[in-house]
């Protein structure tokens, strides 16, 4: 039977197992969006950004190991979206974006918001392709699901002219796409036991793509039986439960000293699935790249990334996943030479995770412990960036596979439509987002789209009056000289119930679990403006204290 080319497009999103795509609407693929009205089974999701839109799609990526789907129109559609590739590429997150694209008989004139994609997102994807031929659509779908979900899992995007998706063309159907994995030579796994064996201070380092709630239990067993340290990569806190005995901590922004001392100490690094990426090596010092001090093995599943940056001693091509499979099926070995350092290394995390007092009378450390005691474990947060994440960081305690919705790639604006994405993809989980004042303004019109789909998320806004994270590095490296990173703010609250939300002002710390709660049981969107001192730039020092110690090393 002929379709057009935008029906032949919908159906094969179905057929592939998509249910939820998010997007601004554009001239450029109405067809699509009249396809979808014969097809319900597929929700469209309105946003008021692209950018917004693609950060749903790869949040929702994050949370089922599909790819998240976003619909953006072309040229500023597109240039709005890449935010949330970026995001995808460097979190190695399966999404795909589909572009609306100019008419085929009108390429290469610059026509009206005409761009090549394939050269301006081709950075930013494991794949970006153009579809000029209604018939290769089922072609072109299942490549994009195999593509983005195969090896490091990543985003694609393909570009739809507006003439290809009124086009009818007859077309079959191509069959769900199953994703590969890359599994693991044995005679690898007796190299690494080899190694552990002769170990006396290892350390197993877990993040990247490809993780799945059954690997984050199958690692816990693993690192039980052998009484292994293990800490998680930049915002990879819960691939692993925070409360489990082989927990040490977060390796990423406001690294523990003493976990610091630890892995620089250590004799043997098992990197299982991170890229080792600037953040969690701490500028690739904590690993001296490209020849660590420490024994590295090095397991990831795209043999183009092992010995890019480092030259490991052993490297295993696997997914992370079938990696900890197999290593968990192997005999434990006995863990007496490094048992009880991982019972130090343990005991110095629950001692660093106790929050402290620092100035201004809201103390967000006890507000995290607040957010401890009253969610649920599978509650999920989600936030951007800035220097208010290092309270979640460092505070928090992350228990159950994917409650942790954050950027490795470091993108601010994050939080807000993440969670509004968590929200409509687990809608019986509670779901708090977390944004710095300039973190929130980037795209906090989505509180629009949490209020029209009537969504239940708790937004929290922390107002500190500045660009935190860069008014830090300027105190440190030009004490003094203030310029650019101020912030005149709106009043959060009042700006939240213009949206329809409920919400409350909290200056002190005592008006937070009130607040708090009342906004989880209010059925319905909430937001909470809390005042924060701007002295307490991180959870251990302020402004002034930052200010004198560079004006020291000066004088």
């Amino acid at each position: 039977m002929a379709r057009s080319g935008a029906e032949i497009l919908v159906d094969q999103l179905l057929i592939h197992g998509a249910r939820r795509a998010y997007g601004v609407p554009g001239e450029s693929y109405l067809a699509v969006l009249d396809a979808l009205v014969d097809r319900p089974d597929l929700q469209f999701v309105v946003t008021r950004h692209e950018s917004g839109a693609a950060i749903m799609a790869e949040a929702e990526g994050k949370l089922t190991g599909r790819p998240g789907l976003a619909f953006v129109t072309r040229g500023p559609g597109a240039t709005n979206a890449s935010a949330g590739l970026h995001i995808a590429f460097q979190d190695s997150t399966p999404m795909i974006l589909f572009i609306g694209q100019v008419s085929r008989g009108l390429r290469g004139r610059e026509g009206f918001q005409e761009v090549d994609y394939t050269h301006l997102l081709g950075p930013l994807t494991k794949w970006t392709a153009e579809i000029d031929d209604p018939a290769r659509i089922p072609e072109f779908i299942a490549r994009a699901f195999s593509v983005a979900t195969s090896g490091r899992p990543g985003p694609v995007a393909l570009a739809l002219p507006e003439d290809m998706l009124v086009e009818r063309a007859t077309a079959p159907d191509m069959p769900a796409v199953v994703p590969t994995a890359a599994g693991v030579d044995p005679l690898d796994l007796d190299a690494l036991e080899a190694l552990l064996r002769q170990a006396q201070r290892p350390f197993v380092l877990v993040g990247g793509g490809g993780w799945s709630e059954a690997a984050k239990a199958t690692l816990e067993r693993w690192a039980a039986a052998n009484a292994l340290p293990v800490g998680v990569s930049f915002r990879c806190q819960d691939y692993i439960d925070n409360d489990h005995p082989s927990y040490v901590g977060h390796v990423g922004i406001g690294l523990a000293p003493d976990l610091r001392r630890r892995i620089e100490a250590s004799d043997l690094v098992i990197a299982l699935g991170p890229r080792l990426g600037e953040m969690t090596t701490q500028g690739y010092e904590l690993l001296k790249a490209p020849l660590p001090d420490q024994t590295l093995v090095h397991i990831h599943p795209d043999p183009e990334e092992l010995g890019r940056v480092y030259r490991p001693s052993l490297a295993i091509c696997a997914s992370p996943a079938r990696a900890v499979e197999a290593l968990a099926a192997r005999p434990a070995i006995t863990a007496t030479v490094w048992s009880a350092e991982t019972l130090a290394a343990r005991a110095a995390f629950e001692a660093f995770a106790t929050p402290g007092k620092l100035e201004g009378p809201l103390q967000l450390g006890e507000i995290f412990a607040d957010l401890r005691r009253v969610l649920p474990p599978d509650a999920i947060l989600c936030n951007g960036a800035g220097n208010y994440t290092s309270w979640a960081h460092r505070f928090h305690r992350w228990r159950r596979w994917r409650t942790q919705l954050a950027p490795t790639s470091g993108s601010m604006g994050y939080g807000v439509p993440a969670a509004v994405a968590a929200k409509l993809t687990h809608p019986e989980r509670p779901v708090v987002a977390l944004a710095g004042d300039g973190c929130f303004l980037m795209t906090g019109q989505e509180l629009a789209t949490a209020a029209q789909y009537d969504l239940a998320v708790v937004f929290l806004v922390l107002d500190n009056g500045m660009y935190g994270t860069i008014r830090m590095h300027q105190e440190r490296d030009y004490p003094g000289r203030v310029s650019a990173t101020s912030l005149n703010n709106p009043d959060f609250a009042a700006l939240a119930r213009s949206y329809g939300l409920e919400a409350w002002t909290v200056e002190v710390t005592e008006q937070f679990g009130p607040a708090f709660e009342s906004a989880l049981a209010c059925g319905g969107p909430a937001l909470l403006h809390l005042k924060v001192d701007p002295e307490a730039i991180t959870p251990t020092t302020t402004l002034e204290a930052i200010r004198e110690t560079s004006l020291a090393s000066i004088l």
